[in-house]
């Protein structure tokens, strides 16, 4: 019998027991299919990680004396972990998990070794850290995604409610709708690529250049204003003046220009990370108008009135509450609070243009 106990164990605990059991097995596969999805310090930790969770289910098992012939099934959210697991194995996987791995219901069960409840806390932070890796990944294109997504669901829904409560017909709507789909997707991909393509031009401006190498064996070796090139970019007069001093003797020696680029500043270029000024446009485009379409679709098929304002608002309702959820989910945050903050904006920014559009309307009438 553990130690950890201080009372005798109940049904309802070996029941617990069994529960905890096929958890900490599945969780230990989900590691082990994540893992076979990676290579390296990332793919060693995962299986470390599923070896912890291992020794968590032995546990269990010891309590038990023997394995149920009958074991209940997994919780829910862990299978859907599992599945995900083994057929995606990406940055939302981990971000599950290490929501799961803050749900540890080990807090509050004294058959628990306070080991493994310091297991699970770690887990979670390990976790955390290798899904930080993804997050870093993803942070501009997932950042591009859901600004493009959300600005279009938002702006075109307040469009269409605003003219729509005017008392306009259907056409007069959809007009407005496409319009605004199409105005603003221009709008957002003509502005990433006027952003992209200056950032690139700023940094074309910093990167160093060889404008000076073929003047460099006719430097003053003592009056070396080379050092000052350095010391621009962050060298300290002694080091400045030495490397200054090794190039100049260089280039004398064998005749020619030597670049006076610092080794560290032969690294890849920023612009990797800037990305192109076409393919920016062009997502920001598409993003936009992936969600524009969307409070549109009612009237494209030919529905009018409160008929098309209520599937717009749901369609939208939906796509709000699907990438504030998708939010949450990558941030580590509560899905449910992100979803309905998302869906509060659109709709606050909606009902505003709605009502508006009913004082235009009136006032027109």
């Amino acid at each position: 019998m553990s130690e950890t106990t201080a009372r005798e164990p109940s049904a309802r605990d070996r029941r617990r027991w069994a529960r905890y059991l096929v958890d900490e097995r599945a969780e230990a596969a989900v590691y082990r299919h994540l893992a076979a999805r990676r290579e390296g310090e990332e793919r060693e930790i995962l299986l470390a990680l599923a070896e912890a969770e291992r020794r968590h289910e032995q546990h269990w098992l010891d309590l038990l004396g023997t394995e149920p012939a009958t074991l209940p099934r997994a919780s829910t959210s862990t299978r859907l972990l599992g599945w995900m697991a083994r057929r995606f194995g990406s940055i939302f996987v981990l971000a599950l998990a290490q929501n799961a791995e803050g749900r540890s219901p080990y807090d509050d069960d004294p058959f628990a070794t306070p080991a493994m409840r310091a297991d699970e806390k770690i887990h979670r932070e390990v976790v955390r850290g290798l899904a930080a890796r993804g997050r870093r990944r993803l942070s501009g294109t997932f950042r591009a995604a859901v600004f493009g997504a959300n600005d279009g669901l938002v702006s075109n829904l307040a469009l269409v409610m605003g003219i729509g409560a005017t008392g306009v017909g259907a056409q007069f709507v959809l007009f407005s709708g496409v319009a605004g789909l199409l105005a603003g997707a221009l709008s957002m991909g003509a502005g990433e690529f006027v952003s992209v393509r200056s950032q690139r031009e700023l940094l074309e401006a910093t990167e160093p250049s060889n404008y000076a190498d073929e003047v460099l064996p006719d430097l003053d070796i003592d009056a070396n204003e080379l050092a000052l090139v350095y010391r621009t970019r962050g060298m300290s007069p002694e080091d400045a003046l030495a490397r200054a001093r090794t190039v100049v003797e260089t280039a004398r020696a064998a005749d020619r220009s030597l670049p006076y680029r610092r080794p560290d500043e032969e690294a890849p270029s920023e612009h990797e990370v800037v990305g192109g000024a076409f393919a920016a446009a062009s997502s920001s485009f598409l993003f936009f108008a992936s969600g524009a379409i969307i409070p549109v679709l009612p009237w494209i098929f030919g529905l009018s009135g409160w008929v098309a304002v209520v599937v717009a608002l749901a369609l939208v309702g939906i796509a709000l509450m699907s990438t504030g959820a998708m939010v949450g989910l990558l941030s580590g945050g509560p899905p449910l609070r992100r979803a309905v903050r998302q869906l509060a904006i659109g709709f606050g920014a909606a009902a505003v243009t709605y009502v508006l559009g009913l004082v235009f309307g009136v006032s027109a009438g």
